[in-house]
């Protein structure tokens, strides 16, 4: 089931002393390689950094996943995942060669029945501990040898990769706040396209519904948040946590509270140390708003998917604009909009972006966002070829996402999403 960190079998014995992640398939061979699914390669998968690079930067993250593993799994034909075990996205049967395209649906679309299997769904997800993967936790990432690998849930090792890929960057002994692997560049809208395409097939290998999808929440132009609801996201009592009738009155945030940037998480798996889910929509003043259907159509006429400097600074860039670092409109203004200006207005779990997948929310978010990728996509007619060369950490266009196994380039999921096993519904005209 895996496509994640770390893989549960690559962190016992003998395969993390000798830095090799290349677990057997059901034929007993490395990879499935007496089947034909894989083989284990060394170094072969990973694009070399450059020796001042390595030097410079200690960060355990770069150039994914070679901290780790030396030797990881590559996968033929459709079969992908740590050991060559499942499908590439998109394929299903036993010999992945069966097509299948599912359709991600506006969650106000969805029927009465398909919305409380989509509820029920997550809290499986939430509550099924993970068989293939842990999470990894330390009070020091100077130290390896503090490192644990700790269980948690289906759903709080999604919600884990998005804490871990935002740490900053340990540079020169000290830590950048200014880099990290999921934003801030152009790996941002693959980056949270692998991670929705993630969750999606675990839920699918979970319940054994090959047809789920993860549905969007359109906020083009709401003056509130019409889904904050208790029959659909939950309501917000007064001190901000969701009501105790709402479907996720009891969910927890894994990582919340915590937030050093020396260690990763320390009390991942301590339910006791972490908090409730909290939203505070249009409380905070600097987003008393939710962004426009102009501001989405602004978004989409920018024709180049980045532009130098590809970060936070980029200007005429389709993709700073749709992050949220620039006006739309006028493609120069450096200002709070799009996706950055959604999380600020929710307030709460949400506002604290790295432990802001904790929140349901952020995942009907993120597909709208990844929606607004495909029509542009579909529009300027991209492909990988447009995503740009840049010296961006983490975010070249060959270099792995962080922190996924196999490895995934960056550039890969800079296509058309039916070529990923997944297409959006029409609504509102987009």
């Amino acid at each position: 089931m895996g496509h994640c960190q770390f893989p549960r079998p690559c962190t016992e014995g003998s395969a993390y002393l000798s830095k090799t992640c290349c677990p057997p398939w059901k034929d007993g061979s490395p990879c499935g390689f007496l089947s034909g699914r894989g083989q284990c390669r060394n170094h072969k998968v990973f694009r070399p950094m450059s020796a001042s690079r390595v030097r410079q930067f200690q960060d355990d993250r770069l150039d994914w996943p070679r901290f780790y593993f030396d030797s990881t799994c590559i996968c033929f034909e459709n079969y992908n995942d740590y050991n060559c075990g499942q499908c590439k996205f998109g394929y299903y049967g036993e010999k992945c060669n069966k097509v299948k395209t599912v359709v991600r649906k506006e969650i106000r679309q969805l029927s009465f029945v398909e919305r409380q299997r989509f509820f029920s769904y997550l809290a499986l997800a939430k509550t099924t501990k993970s068989a293939d993967f842990v999470i990894l936790s330390t009070g020091d990432r100077y130290q390896k040898n503090t490192y644990r690998f700790v269980d948690a849930s289906i759903y709080d090792v999604f919600a884990w990769i998005h804490y871990y890929s935002m740490q900053p960057i340990l540079r020169n002994g000290s830590l950048d706040s200014s880099y990290n692997y999921a934003h801030r560049g152009p790996a941002f809208p693959g980056w949270h396209r692998l991670g929705l395409m993630f969750l999606e097939r675990q839920i699918q290998l979970l319940t054994g519904d090959e047809d789920f999808a993860v549905p969007y929440y359109d906020w083009r132009g709401e003056k509130s948040c019409s889904i904050c609801t208790n029959e659909l996201l939950g309501a917000s009592n007064r001190d901000g946590f969701l009501d105790e009738y709402s479907h996720f009155a009891y969910w927890k945030s894994i990582c919340s509270g915590f937030n050093y940037p020396n260690a990763y998480c320390q009390n991942a798996g301590d339910e006791n140390q972490m908090e409730k889910l909290y939203r505070k929509p249009g409380a905070d003043p600097r987003a008393k708003r939710l962004p426009s259907f102009k501001d989405v159509e602004d978004t989409l006429k920018w024709k180049d998917f980045d532009r130098p400097p590809y970060n936070t600074e980029s200007r005429r860039s389709f993709r700073n604009a749709l992050e949220g670092f620039l006006r739309p409109s006028d493609g120069t203004t450096l200002e709070r909009n799009m996706h950055n200006l959604v999380h600020i207005y929710f307030g709460g779990t949400m506002s604290q972006v790295p432990i802001s997948g904790n929140d349901p929310m952020f995942i009907l978010h993120h597909s709208f966002i990844d929606k607004i990728l495909e029509e542009w996509l579909r529009r300027q007619k991209g492909t990988p070829e447009d995503y740009p060369e840049n010296d961006e950490l983490g975010q070249g266009p060959d270099e792995c996402v962080t922190p996924y196994f196999p490895c995934y380039r960056n550039k890969d999921f800079l296509r058309r999403s039916s070529n990923l096993g997944y297409t959006y519904s029409k609504y509102q005209g987009l």
